[in-house]
């Protein structure tokens, strides 16, 4: 990845990640050395963002929310789970995050082996899908919940996806290019897959060596 990264810097393309997950879970997926070489790392779609590696803008979904609703919120997250039934559970069914609440069913602490087991089970029983149903008929007036990744979705506020951080790049290049592999409706590249301000490139599932399915506009 470094590799494709320094050929695309030489040919003088600007690169930058842009993604669901905190800072510091980007740098887990993708690699420190990866981010230190993008001009943009937009985490939490972002709503924290740098520039040259350098912070310069954050937004948060508590002052959004309000301290009232956002523990309606997570007290609905966290019953409805208590109560799901899916082969395991394992720990951090919500992952509170600067712009977003990441909800996880199975819980953000299961192994690489569990969390492909339950994205094969979640494939085929719909059960992030059946949990984003309902949250969307209580809480959907002005939120969006966004399914990506294996094991979790995203809930933020509407227009915070990741098309959020084109405001940022927009009056900078002539184009702006957006790679993703969850571009269909629903999934959490779809929003800036569709904008009209990039040119979406739909992938299937990457094979590389690194746990991750990097995302480059």
């Amino acid at each position: 990845m470094i590799d494709t990264l320094d050929r695309c810097i030489a040919k003088g393309i600007a690169v930058g990640i842009v993604s669901g997950s905190d800072l510091h879970k980007v740098k887990e997926q993708v690699g420190e050395a990866l981010v230190n070489k993008s001009l943009y790392t937009f985490s939490e779609n972002g709503l924290y963002s740098l520039k040259n590696g350098a912070f310069f803008s954050q937004k948060s979904v508590k002052d959004y929310l309000g301290e009232d609703r956002l523990k309606k919120l997570i007290n609905f997250c966290l019953h409805y789970i208590a109560d799901l039934d899916i082969p395991i559970k394992r720990g951090t069914f919500i992952e509170y995050r600067t712009g977003m609440l990441n909800i996880s069913p199975i819980g953000r602490n299961c192994s690489r082996e569990e969390r492909d087991e339950f994205e094969q089970y979640d494939h085929k029983t719909g059960v992030r899908k059946a949990f984003v149903e309902k949250l969307r008929a209580e809480f959907g007036d002005d939120l969006t919940f966004s399914v990506g990744g294996q094991i979790s979705f995203d809930v933020f506020p509407k227009g915070w996806d990741k098309s959020y951080c084109l405001q940022f790049v927009e009056k900078d290049f002539d184009e702006i290019h957006f790679f993703g592999d969850k571009c269909k409706p629903g999934g959490n590249d779809h929003e800036i897959y569709e904008d009209p301000r990039t040119i979406g490139h739909e992938l299937s599932l990457i094979h590389i060596s690194e746990p991750t399915r990097p995302r480059l506009i």
